[in-house]
């Protein structure tokens, strides 16, 4: 009797939690945006496909609107879909929703740095971070001397592969990593170097495993999961070991630091760690310098690294493309001259293609999520203050308005009638308003300049029958992965 009355007791203690939190959901759930009712601790994941979170964005858009709110867990989340409700969040209103929501992964990261900080140093270090870039050639000149100068050494590693079949990861990947490591380090890898090998493979398996279900499901039930085996402790172990990099690294430049003669991006940093000990703030620590740069080290390998990578598979489905890039090659820069960013203005249909491998490849798909830093009103809905906010990023580029047969590779969507490169205002791949990334002038240089000089000096080879290859990524998560490929190139006589 005894235990059969402690039974009943549990049961009607777990059944007035469970009435308590619906109602609690319920009651919360007044005035916001629209969305389907949530199951008790689980909220709406059972609604959601893990494997592919942004398709099921747009199919609970499709039914609630283009603002609607979710329950990742018990954590609540209102998504923007579509590029009024993204504009609106990400430049109208961009102060209201400037804030960086959590995201568990990278928990060491947290209010620390500049990607995934949501605490009071962020705007500091974000506009500190930027006027620092800009000094070292972010968008000018300086920039594109540095993307000139690697793309010799990626051209000469490429012939090295004498028309045999290689995998592109890292060979490709060298180029964004030794010209972010010279604006943050002053340092140059040679393309075996094992520490530049070990730190892509890093950067590469993070964007990878970030992207898998997996992953989804961690960062919207750490609390449960964080202790569980699992990929995430990988992907934890991953950032701690990136991140120990780059704490030695600004060690060694604290050593031989000469304030009167910064040598690059970490000097800098570190120079203004300094005079804020002698202001009393505290806002740039050791901890957070490292985390800085462990930030712009990974997202200018990593994006622009992938984005080539999928570019020249792309590419290779579609030879017509690439003959035509060779003979707009040929014309404005000819055999030997190393491509320019003057260039482009020549080069309508190379603008195009870039646009395009990165509108169509739509990397990171559902955006970093944001989140309200007040209680605001976004067409006429309650978004209380701490309540994450996702501004959906495919929404724009797959737009079958602004890009019509938006499932289909043509730059053609970059092109007026006459051949000249045409602007969209939908093209937004690098985000937008106060949280967009600090690197897209060096990420637009670099896929231009990269891209031009590879298709400049060589063909590019299949392995398979161009019809039979597969652009369909991998993974979709974080990220959209791109499958696995090995290519040939070919020298241009």
């Amino acid at each position: 009797m005894a235990a059969l009355g402690i039974t009943l007791a549990l049961l009607v203690w777990m059944v007035t939690l469970l009435l308590i939190s619906i109602w609690k959901q319920t009651h919360s759930s007044w005035n916001l945006p629209p969305g389907p009712f949530p199951l008790p601790i689980v909220g709406n994941v059972l609604q959601v496909d893990l494997k592919d979170i942004p398709k099921s964005f747009a199919r609970l858009a499709e039914r609630f609107g283009p603002v609607f709110t979710l329950y990742l867990g018990t954590r609540r989340v209102v998504v923007l879909h579509g590029y009024k409700a993204v504009k609106e969040v990400l430049l109208n209103r961009k102060n209201e929703f400037s804030g960086r929501g959590k995201i568990p992964a990278f928990q060491m990261h947290e209010n620390k740095g500049i990607i995934f900080n949501n605490g009071p140093t962020w705007k500091d270090i974000r506009r500190f971070s930027l006027t620092t870039l800009r000094d070292y050639g972010m968008g000018k000149q300086g920039n594109e001397e540095r993307i000139q100068r690697e793309a010799h050494f990626l051209l000469e590693e490429l012939g090295k592969t004498r028309g045999q079949p290689f995998d592109p990861t890292f060979l490709v990947g060298c180029a964004p990593c030794n010209v972010i490591a010279d604006i943050l380090f002053n340092r140059r890898f040679n393309y075996d170097d094992k520490k530049c090998l070990r730190l892509m493979s890093l950067f590469n398996d993070n964007f990878y495993l970030l992207s898998t279900p997996w992953l989804q499901l961690y960062n919207n039930f750490s609390g449960y999961l964080h202790y569980l085996p699992g990929s995430h402790r990988k992907l934890l172990a991953n950032v701690s070991e990136i991140k120990a990099y780059t704490l030695e690294m600004a060690k060694e430049h604290l050593q031989s630091l000469d304030p009167s003669c910064p040598r690059d991006f970490t000097d800098c940093l570190l120079m203004e760690m300094e005079k804020e000990k002698h202001s009393g703030e505290s806002g740039y620590t050791l901890e957070n310098v490292a985390v800085t740069l462990a930030d712009l080290f990974f997202a200018g390998t990593e994006t622009t690294s992938t984005t080539l990578r999928y570019g020249l598979l792309i590419l290779m489905k579609y030879p017509e493309i690439e003959e035509k890039l060779h003979k707009e090659i040929d014309r404005v820069i000819g055999p030997s001259r190393i491509p320019a960013v003057k260039d482009r203005l020549e080069m309508p249909y190379m603008d195009a293609v870039v646009h395009e491998i990165q509108r169509f490849i739509d990397l990171v798909p559902s955006n970093l999520p944001h989140e309200a830093t007040q209680d605001t009103m976004l067409q006429g809905y309650v978004i209380p203050k701490g309540t994450v906010v996702i501004p959906t990023l495919d929404s724009l580029l797959y737009d079958d308005q602004e890009f019509p047969d938006p499932g289909q590779f043509k730059p053609e969507h970059f092109l007026d009638g006459n051949g000249k490169f045409k602007y969209s205002d939908y093209f937004k791949p690098f985000s937008a308003g106060k949280r967009v990334c600090v690197g897209e002038g060096l990420a637009r240089m670099e896929l231009f300049l990269l891209l031009s000089a590879i298709l400049q000096h060589f063909n590019l080879k299949s392995l398979v029958d161009p019809r039979d290859i597969d652009l369909r990524p991998i993974a979709i998560g974080f990220g959209r992965i791109p499958p696995h490929y090995k290519l040939c190139v070919i020298p241009r006589s």
